[in-house]
């Protein structure tokens, strides 16, 4: 049975854009680029985390006290903000149908994301999907990242609802565990490049935007 939520909210990174590969490569190019040994298996264990804390666990792990955080994920952003604009990279499928579905049913939509802001309003721009959302929150602005629910706390203020009557769509398994530690119902995406998160937090999961039962 679909339900209506009282507003939805949206992660961004694997459920409205398949950047996970993109990510996946301009994170190991700023290693190399830095000096920093990291094998790429192992960005799995970072998925749904923000660049700050990658490159931040990395640089104390290898004793780079001549490195600052701040600069690679700098340089980090720039390159992934070329691969963006570069007119190449499609939406999920199936992700703007349902943000206007949703849109069209006059629920109140949001933005939840851990990538930074720059990138956030690029992808908005780019997929032509601003103008649904109600609310955009990049979590670079906040003090803590997923799986702090203060991202989703925030969305549902801003848009006026309780938490317990919000819907949050994830891919990961940090994502999943901030919507439930705000108290919001939560649908898991098995996306196909987000790697074998663990969902089962979420209330409902599906394998296809399409299956999203509202």
């Amino acid at each position: 049975m679909n339900l209506k939520p009282a507003a939805f909210i949206f992660d961004m990174d694997g459920v409205i854009i398949d950047s996970e590969p993109i990510h996946s490569r301009v994170k190991m190019d700023t290693f190399h680029h830095f000096g920093l040994p990291f094998e790429e298996a192992d960005l799995i264990h970072y998925m749904g985390r923000t660049s700050n804390e990658i490159f931040g666990e990395v640089i104390a792990k290898e004793g780079r006290h001549d490195l600052q955080v701040e600069d690679l994920v700098r340089y980090k952003h720039e390159h992934y903000l070329e691969v963006l604009q570069s007119g190449t990279i499609e939406p999920i499928e199936g992700a703007v149908e349902l943000i206007r579905h949703l849109y069209d049913e006059g629920i109140p939509l949001a933005l939840a994301t851990s990538s930074w802001e720059r990138v956030m309003d690029t992808v908005l721009d780019a997929f032509k999907i601003r103008p649904y959302f109600q609310s955009v929150l990049s979590g670079s602005t906040l003090p803590k990242s997923k799986p702090d629910p203060a991202i989703y706390l925030l969305s549902a203020e801003r848009l006026g609802v309780a938490p317990k009557d919000s819907f949050v769509l994830e891919d990961t398994a940090a994502g999943v565990l901030a919507a439930k530690r705000a108290g919001m119902h939560c649908i898991g995406f098995r996306s196909p490049h987000s790697g074998a998160q663990d969902l089962s937090l979420a209330d409902t999961i599906v394998n296809h935007l399409s299956e999203v039962p509202v």
